[in-house]
């Protein structure tokens, strides 16, 4: 069996490491290893980007399109898939988030360019999007999304400044962030979920390694199409029918949980469980799921499975 052959440009971030764990567990896979201190050498990217089948960039936005930029002009096979914010609004690349809609899934199967969303928007599309799509929400609806994510999404410096032997006492409390309404993900949060504006975003991050919990709030009052709590889940349930990555959960299962949502609870998995919760005045839409899995890394390695034919859960951990 011919392995494909692998890049992944940005390998000792959070996302590259977790995308070598999945990969450890594979034997269709060879992995280019670049030598640690040539690794932002641009001559030496350019020629393991060129030699890969598939390059995954997890990479700051500048590096990762430098590093497009470093692709021949006569290469017509090397698959990239940007973990990064640099293209998922660009129309010429494949937004990786197959379970939206047949013309999704299709594009990344045929693209050579594929744009991996971000964490956050990669839940509030899941909650957002088959709303607008199916018409219960308007285009115009004053969409206001909470989040709440693990530290291990914040970047290696606020790493190391969750795990310092010297911690600070604030960083032992959830924390609000990106106060000024300018947070990186709305750009594709907005195009993506096809909204004439961008929503009130308000992320929060805390004291634990990975997972997120991303929740919609909707009044019913202000709805397109007022639906009930009952309906609105068996419309998500409609939608998703079939993904194995997205199980929307049948209604009142929350109580399995004690009416508690954990943040954390699927850590290490890229699966994701939509929650649809309320009452007839005031409904929410919540998803969980890991940061680093359906949120990052388990997102990208679905797109390169897609991308080249293998089952799409293939080398992934999913849940019953």
């Amino acid at each position: 069996m011919e392995k494909v052959k692998v890049y992944i440009d940005g390998s000792e971030g959070t996302t590259g490491l977790r995308i070598n764990e999945r990969f450890a567990e594979r034997d269709d896979v060879e992995i280019l290893r670049i030598s640690s201190e040539l690794r932002k050498d641009p001559g030496e990217r350019k020629k393991f980007i060129n030699a890969s089948d598939i390059t995954f960039l997890c990479l700051p936005d500048v590096a990762s399109i430098e590093a497009v930029s470093l692709i021949d002009a006569d290469n017509d096979h090397t698959v990239i898939i940007d973990a990064s914010t640099a293209h998922r609004t660009n129309p010429d690349w494949a937004y990786g988030l197959p379970e939206l809609g047949k013309d999704f899934r299709d594009k990344i199967a045929k693209s050579n360019r594929i744009a991996v969303p971000g964490c956050y928007a990669s839940g509030f599309l899941m909650d957002v999007y088959p709303l607008v799509k199916e018409g219960i929400i308007a285009d115009d609806y004053p969409v206001c999304v909470n989040a709440l994510s693990g530290y291990s999404g914040a970047g290696k410096k606020a790493i190391a400044l969750y795990e310092s032997e010297d911690k600070t006492n604030d960083l032992y409390a959830p924390r609000m962030y990106a106060l000024a309404q300018k947070h990186k993900h709305l750009k594709e949060m907005k195009a993506i979920g096809g909204l004439k504006r961008e929503p009130l975003f308000v992320p929060v991050v805390d004291d634990y390694y990975c997972g997120m919990i991303v929740t919609f709030p909707i009044y019913t009052e202000l709805m397109k199409r007022k639906t009930s709590p009952e309906e609105l889940r068996e419309i998500l349930a409609k939608f998703y029918e079939g993904e194995q990555f997205i199980k929307v959960m049948p209604f009142g299962a929350e109580e399995e949980l004690n009416s508690f949502f954990s943040a954390n609870a699927f850590s290490g998995r890229d699966d994701v469980r939509i929650y649809v919760t309320g009452n007839e005045e005031r409904v929410l839409v919540t998803s969980i799921f890991d940061n680093l899995g359906k949120g990052a890394s388990g997102a990208a390695i679905q797109c390169m499975n897609i991308r080249t034919g293998k089952p799409e859960e293939y080398g992934l951990h999913l849940g019953e």
